[in-house]
């Protein structure tokens, strides 16, 4: 077989973590890309450790929303084509003042760690996505479809319409582009110290499976968005929130 290399961004913690391990567990050789080289370093050892190939996970830190920093994710693969990109990183940043000026801050970066990330660190491997057969996935959010986080829920429904006007430009050269959109999950770094025993327990209970979700949830829908089983699902936003929200 070919070799298979996967590019995870956010990848050194939670889901994005659960994401590469699922992947180099599947035989890709992963590159996670963060910006914190030490997280990152520390999961692929423990990852490669895990699935007994030392070297399936490399690590390349790297700010994605700086165009000058995305050489070096590509120079980190070394010319090699990629058969899969997950756009993972991301995250909710706070509101630091209640003036204009800390309106338009907090605007600007969500939508820069949410959409900016995704959309340089695709652009800058667009030229080297396996043909056909490559796969773009978007890690999206329920905030999405229900709101309730301002400015992360506006960027994450960004992402949507980028995925459909991906999927269009790329379907021709075989290559999908879709997006996973988790509901809660437990487990991660999303919420920092604001989850509450009460925030933990209603979330839960607007499940219609009782329980939360865990970062493995995620990363199987991602594994089967990767495979060559979802060759003709392109253009989707799948929604991994245990019924909290219904499908629409």
């Amino acid at each position: 077989m070919d070799e298979r290399v996967a590019v995870v961004s956010g990848g050194g913690t939670g889901i994005g973590a659960a994401i590469a391990r699922t992947l180099a567990g599947d035989g890709y050789d992963v590159l996670v890309v963060g910006r914190r080289a030490d997280v990152l370093s520390a999961t692929a050892e423990r990852i490669g450790a895990e699935c007994g190939r030392p070297a399936a996970v490399s690590a390349v830190a790297a700010d994605l929303t700086d165009p000058e920093q995305l050489d070096r994710v590509v120079a980190a693969l070394g010319g090699r084509t990629v058969d899969v990109v997950v756009n993972n990183a991301g995250g909710y940043l706070d509101r630091k003042t209640d003036t204009l000026a800390g309106a338009a801050a907090y605007w600007r970066a969500n939508l820069d760690a949410n959409v900016l990330t995704a959309v340089l660190l695709t652009e800058a491997l667009r030229p080297a996505l396996r043909r056909p057969g490559g796969r773009v996935i978007l890690l999206g959010s329920i905030a999405a479809q229900r709101g309730g986080a301002g400015p992360y829920s506006a960027a994450k429904a960004a992402l949507h319409g980028w995925a459909y006007d991906l999927a269009a430009q790329l379907g021709p050269e075989q290559i999908t582009v879709n997006v996973v959109s988790p509901g809660y999950v437990a487990e991660t770094e999303f919420f920092g110290d604001r989850m509450t025993p009460e925030g933990h327990t209603r979330r839960v209970a607007a499940t219609l499976v009782g329980r939360a979700g865990e970062p493995a949830d995620i990363a199987e829908a991602v594994r089967y968005l990767a495979s060559p089983a979802a060759g003709y699902v392109t253009g989707q936003v799948l929604g991994v929130n245990g019924g909290s929200v219904l499908g629409r």
